[in-house]
């Protein structure tokens, strides 16, 4: 390990090879440790994982062979991280193409059954019902012209309508309006359908990005795939209240470790059929101070899709825009969003607000509930604005 006499001075700490680096990276000593200066962690029994670097203020813990950037990219002893060329294996080996049918469009929302909308309302046990989406804005996010009329009959127009009582009941108003509204990004409460991502020109089960047109919108895989509404288990993860901190950092990802680390301290298990909603804390930063600007996030690291793959997840939620940012990988940008909606067609709920269902889990101590969402049925659409409803 070479160390340089003209850099700032640091604090070598030596862990043994059983010593987790994360596990000293969200210990409640580490903002201690860090106001003595810059860190570098040495791990005895990890020959070429010794040196960490801070990192846009957070620690970078090694790296692996591709693997670039992101506070959690890189890997220790006890967290191997998928290279770059793993995570483009994904395409391959996490693919559900064909897998119900040439023609299937729903992906991973077959795999919620009449069996599991039936086990999902037994998990209503208190009769309490949340939202998990933010409130729209105007005009943050949206654009709205209102017309509001007093009295119908004096309305432009009015004198030509045919029905008589038009004119004679000069009671009754209204109110209506016009919106318009860009619900994907990172600010509003949407589904995803799959034809929201193209890898390599290619949209889930194999067809091309063709059929999307400019002004008919996707022929393949829209959000109206999603018509009959997505009525399942809901699983909350609350991976900030595991790690005890109030909320993740930007940068900082979530591991399949912490998934199973979140089951183990809740009591429950994730299942073929649920959705997963997954808690950084970014709900209560955004509360408190507002939407963070940039690119950086918390959120799913690509390490997590085989662990969804194999517990047949339907839907996945998260309260950022779900992957974590920097990913960690040069070539892949987004690698939890084109894997999830190309290869395994998983549905995605971006940006929830789970503070409300994070604080009722809590109290009734059940991380289960009934997850009620309902796509609007936008012809041709790669998505929608939704409210899920998580009732407990």
């Amino acid at each position: 390990m070479n160390c340089h006499t003209d850099t700032l001075p640091a604090l070598i700490i030596l862990l043994s090879q059983h010593t987790a680096l994360d596990k000293i990276y969200y210990s409640k000593a580490f903002p201690a440790l860090r106001a003595l200066g810059p860190l570098i962690l040495y791990h005895a029994g990890s020959a070429g994982l010794g040196m960490s670097e801070e990192r846009a203020g957070y620690l970078a813990f090694g790296a692996s062979n591709r693997v670039t950037g992101g506070a959690d990219a890189g890997m220790t002893a006890e967290r191997p991280m998928p290279t770059q060329d793993d995570v483009l294996g994904y395409f391959n080996t996490l693919s559900n193409w064909g897998r119900w049918g040439d023609d299937d469009e729903l992906g991973t929302l077959n795999h919620i059954t009449d069996d599991v909308r039936l086990a999902a309302a037994r998990a209503v046990r208190h009769g309490r019902s949340v939202s998990c989406a933010w409130e729209v804005a105007v005009p943050e996010d949206m654009e709205r012209s209102t017309t509001t009329c007093p009295c119908a009959a004096d309305m432009p127009g009015a004198e030509n309508m045919p029905v008589p009582a038009f004119h004679n009941d000069r009671r009754w108003g209204f109110s209506s309006e016009r919106l318009g509204i860009t619900f994907h990004g990172n600010t509003l409460t949407h589904i995803d359908s799959p034809c929201h991502i193209f890898w390599d020109g290619t949209m889930y089960n194999g067809r091309s990005h063709s059929l999307v047109d400019a002004a008919t919108g996707s022929a393949w895989a829209a959000v109206t795939a999603a018509a009959n509404g997505i009525i399942t288990r809901g699983v909350l993860l609350d991976i900030a209240r595991v790690r005890d901190v109030p909320w993740l950092e930007p940068g900082q990802g979530v591991f399949p470790d912490d998934l199973e680390e979140a089951e183990r301290r809740q009591g429950v298990r994730v299942r073929s059929g649920d959705a997963v909603l997954l808690r950084t804390g970014y709900g209560r930063v955004r509360h408190e101070a507002g939407e963070a600007g940039g690119f950086t996030q918390a959120g799913w690291h690509a390490s997590c899709l085989p662990w969804l793959h194999e517990r047949g997840v339907a839907l996945i939620g998260a309260d950022t825009p779900q992957d974590v940012q920097p990913s960690g990988y040069e070539e892949v940008l987004m690698p939890v969003h084109a894997v999830s909606l190309v290869a395994m067609g998983l549905w995605m709920l971006d940006n929830c607000d789970l503070e409300a269902c994070a604080t009722t889990a809590a109290e009734l101590g059940q991380w289960d509930f009934h997850l009620t969402v309902a796509p609007v049925r936008f012809a041709g659409t790669s998505g929608s604005p939704v409210n899920p409803i998580a009732t407990f």
